[in-house]
């Protein structure tokens, strides 16, 4: 499967200020990513630490906040996790079941699924 980009907005909770950019799908991961320096411009805030594995199996600590996340005319909020400035953001699989988005890997696009299981 190739790469799957989405124009995603981020933003602290209760914030009016937006981190907008096109973020990597990525269903390999459980938690998004976007640069720490941009998250904290738009006032999302760490509000703890997480360890995280890596694609090569290493194992690396990061800060993670909480913020509104938007994509595809869908909104849902969850943990974001603070990466370098230089890391490519990226929307992991439970901001994508969290607003009712699924991958069809045949085609590689996007598509919003009639209803979000409980």
């Amino acid at each position: 499967m190739g790469f799957i980009y989405v124009p995603v907005s981020v933003k602290a909770v209760g914030g009016d200020e937006r981190y907008e950019a096109p973020f990597l799908l990525d269903t390999g991961a459980i938690d998004s990513m976007a640069p720490a320096t941009a998250l904290r411009k738009v006032g999302v805030e760490p509000v703890g630490s997480k360890t995280y594995e890596l694609a090569d199996g290493s194992r690396q600590e990061f800060p993670f906040g909480l913020a509104r996340i938007e994509f595809m005319g869908e909104i849902t909020a969850g943990r974001i996790i603070f990466g370098p400035d230089d890391a490519e953001p990226f929307l992991g699989v439970t901001a994508l079941e969290a607003a009712g988005v699924s991958i069809d890997p045949s085609t590689q696009t996007l598509r919003k699924l009639p209803a979000v299981r409980l």
